[in-house]
């Protein structure tokens, strides 16, 4: 038996296995699936599993399905989702072809100019006289900016790439951070340190973007996404005008 089949428990003959404890973690909310991970948390989450089954067992024992409250209970639970199902089906019949998103996509190209960005460099030091020295040690040719940001900054995740942080747009970096690298213009270093909550920076810009319309291929989930929504939401609401003129409604609040 493989440990994915591994049974964990058994009630009244039933198993628990590893597989099911696994896809309840899956289905659990993300901030949840990190504590259902750990050894008590699977051990609580199999208790509860463990508890559902004999609450399962008592209710058949009871005979509860034969009381009228359940019956009630169960009709209208059966009610809903046979709505929530035959929706979903129907939505999912709904399809956008790649012609379909191609063509909005070119006739559309004013909805996929991509926000003004920067591409930045920078070094990150604990002290303001030390970004200062760097400074001057840069602007007199001692080191380049790369090479500075290799030897200086304090910002591991890309002080090997010289400190370069990528394309970035408003919104992205701390506001002390963000004025600074997009008053620059590309080649120039910011003269003075930039304080932020983070340390002194000394950055350096390399690029601007403006008005640079998003290529289609990263613009295509979205783009599907939006447009299945609202081919869906079209279709919905004309096929529920079909079906009035198959079924008797009679709308009785005044609108």
């Amino acid at each position: 038996m493989s440990e994915k089949d591994q049974v964990l428990a058994t009630v009244e003959g039933k198993e628990i296995t590893q597989s099911q404890l696994d896809l309840l973690i899956e289905q659990a909310p993300q901030d949840q699936q990190m504590q259902f991970r750990t050894h008590e948390g699977r051990r609580q989450l199999l208790n509860e599993m463990i508890a559902q089954e004999l609450f399962y067992l008592k209710g058949k024992a009871e005979k509860i399905e034969e009381t009228e409250e359940y019956q009630k209970e169960f009709a209208e639970m059966t009610e809903k989702f046979l709505k929530s199902y035959m929706i979903s089906h129907f939505m999912s019949s709904v399809k956008v072809e790649e012609d379909e998103l191609r063509q909005y996509y070119n006739e559309n190209q004013d909805k996929f100019i991509a926000p003004d960005s920067v591409r930045c460099s920078h070094i990150l030091v604990p002290a303001k006289q030390q970004a200062i020295d760097i400074i001057e040690e840069i602007d007199t040719g001692g080191k380049t900016f790369e090479q500075a940001a290799k030897a200086y900054s304090a910002d591991a995740s890309n002080k090997d790439r010289g400190g370069d942080l990528g394309y970035f747009h408003k919104g992205q970096m701390v506001a002390e951070f963000e004025m600074a690298a997009f008053s620059l213009n590309p080649g120039e270093m910011t003269s003075a340190p930039v304080q932020t909550q983070f340390g002194w920076h000394i950055i350096q810009c390399t690029d601007h973007k403006t008005n640079e319309i998003v290529p289609y291929e990263a613009a295509r989930d979205s783009l599907h996404r939006f447009l299945l929504g609202q081919k869906q939401n079209r279709r919905y609401v004309a096929e529920a005008e079909d079906l009035k003129k198959q079924y008797h409604v009679n709308i009785k609040l005044g609108l």
